[in-house]
């Protein structure tokens, strides 16, 4: 039985550091995948040239918090202490064993120094998405977007109610225009400003009504969120696209209190313009307005089935059926609900006649309203949720909405699971963007490195090889060339 384990302690060796990090270890594939002196450029206005001392380099000081996110380290405090200890972090920011490792404030104060109120974590997001662009591994034709949840540092109990006024919505000024359109078509006089036109406000409210919000004293830039059995918490809403091989293409950070359908344009506006064919999303961006401005800009929606909020015991809208040419609804008892107003939500309201209802046999199906008349809405965008409908049901769309689980709903996952992503440590929304940038850049940069060590490994001319001996078409040997070759 040996009993040395502890005799080489003190034992003096010469070695090199390249040598102690393995060949197949994840960040040496993630220091070959990338040219890290890209940073230089993007931060170069942020130092003098000609004054101070000298300062950290820039690439070191961006590679830590990137080790952090990268491995799921909880806090700065602790990621440097996995630094002072670990030779393969100490070889990716290119310190030797005696170089001594830098205080873990010392990013934070360079955060607020130099890189706050800037787009530059961004600006890395987006260099390394390019690199993933030129290796011909993203497909945009097929996009899929959500949102996800992260926990804000902000005590629930320490919180004020407030006033707010509700931000006007992304398509406010258009839809007013198309509602004064409409009422104009049938005869009635366009909306003002103000309420005095003899039609009441709607409860919806698309423009700035005021409401009470309750907002955290610690972390005033997040937002409550609670969804369902939910915990409720103070939480930042990250919304996030992607495409079907799970390539993260862009990102938002909202307050948690947001609905997905509000915080929609600022994603929609990154992505819009990098050949999207379809644009597959959950029941909560199902709105007229999206589905609108995706068929008009030549995008595909591709929405689920959405149950209708029927009570119990009522018929369902589906039952009143719309005559387009006599713009009018017929109730199951086939009596006419003629056209009566379009509201200041872009809902045009069909009203019963209260002297029929009175006397009809499904009246407790209907409506349980005291003057017996039956109230049905129709926005004025609503052939487009007509189309989304259509689409739904094509060939196909079924299977490729399915893939939500194993493309968007699986980043969250392990984003979460793997780097740290279930709640954050800092403060505010800008810090918020900071994280959200480095971590899903970090997801991709590490998908990227390990195709590139596997594709090394390979050989160009074996993949072709194999591809011909699979029996692949002539498409399909392109395509797999396109995806393995770099």
């Amino acid at each position: 039985m040996t009993r040395d384990a502890d005799k080489k302690r003190a034992q003096i060796q010469m070695f090199c550091m390249d040598d102690m990090v393995p060949k197949d270890h994840l960040l040496r594939m993630i220091d070959s995948a990338i040219d890290w002196s890209f940073i230089y450029d993007l931060v170069e206005d942020k130092y003098c040239a000609d004054n101070g001392r000298p300062s950290m380099d820039p690439v070191m000081l961006i590679k830590i918090p990137f080790i952090q996110y990268l491995y799921g380290i909880r806090s700065m405090r602790q990621t440097i202490k996995e630094i002072q200890v670990n030779v393969a972090y100490r070889w990716f920011l290119g310190l030797d064993m005696f170089d001594p490792v830098p205080h873990f404030s010392t990013f934070g104060k360079n955060y607020t120094r130099r890189f706050k109120d800037t787009d530059l974590f961004e600006q890395i997001f987006s260099r390394i998405l390019d690199e993933c662009y030129k290796a011909n591994v993203i497909d945009p034709r097929e996009v899929f977007v959500d949102a996800t949840h992260v926990k804000a540092r902000a005590n629930g109990h320490k919180l004020e109610l407030k006033k707010s006024q509700q931000e006007a919505l992304f398509y406010e000024e258009q839809l007013k225009q198309e509602i004064n359109e409409d009422r104009a078509t049938h005869g009635k006089k366009a909306l003002k400003d103000d309420d005095d036109d003899g039609d009441p406000p709607s409860s919806g409210g698309s423009g700035d009504s005021e409401r009470e919000i309750k907002v955290s004293t610690t972390d005033p830039e997040s937002g409550w969120f609670h969804k369902g059995e939910h915990k409720q918490v103070f939480a930042y809403s990250i919304e996030t696209a992607c495409d079907k091989n799970g390539w993260i293409l862009g990102y938002t950070v909202s307050p948690g209190n947001l609905h997905n359908s509000r915080t929609f344009k600022g994603l929609y506006e990154k992505i819009k313009d990098i050949g999207i064919k379809t644009l597959i999303a959950d029941a909560g961006y199902k709105t007229p307005a999206i589905a609108k401005m995706l068929i008009d800009d030549g995008i595909t929606p591709l929405f689920p089935y959405k149950r209708p909020m029927t009570k119990q015991g009522f018929f369902f809208k589906r039952d009143y059926v719309y005559d387009e040419y006599y713009d009018c609804y017929i109730c199951p008892n086939d009596q006419v609900l003629a056209y009566s107003t379009t509201n200041r939500d872009g809902y045009r309201e069909y009203k019963s006649r209260s002297y029929i209802c009175c006397k009809c046999p499904y009246l407790k199906q209907c409506t349980e309203s005291r003057d017996h008349v039956k109230l049905v809405t129709r926005h004025i965008w609503e052939p487009y949720i007509e189309m989304c409908e259509d689409i739904r049901h094509t060939l196909g769309m079924y299977e490729l909405y399915g893939k939500r689980k194993e493309t968007i709903e699986r980043i969250f996952g392990t984003a979460k699971e793997n780097h740290g992503f279930r709640y954050t440590q800092m403060y505010g929304n800008a810090r918020m963007r900071m994280k959200a940038g480095l971590t899903f850049a970090c997801m991709n940069l590490k998908k990227l490195a390990k195709m590139k060590y596997r594709n090394g490994q390979l050989g160009p001319f074996l993949r072709f090889f194999i591809a011909v001996m699979m029996n692949f078409t002539e498409p399909m040997m392109i395509q797999a060339k396109n995806e393995l070759a770099f």
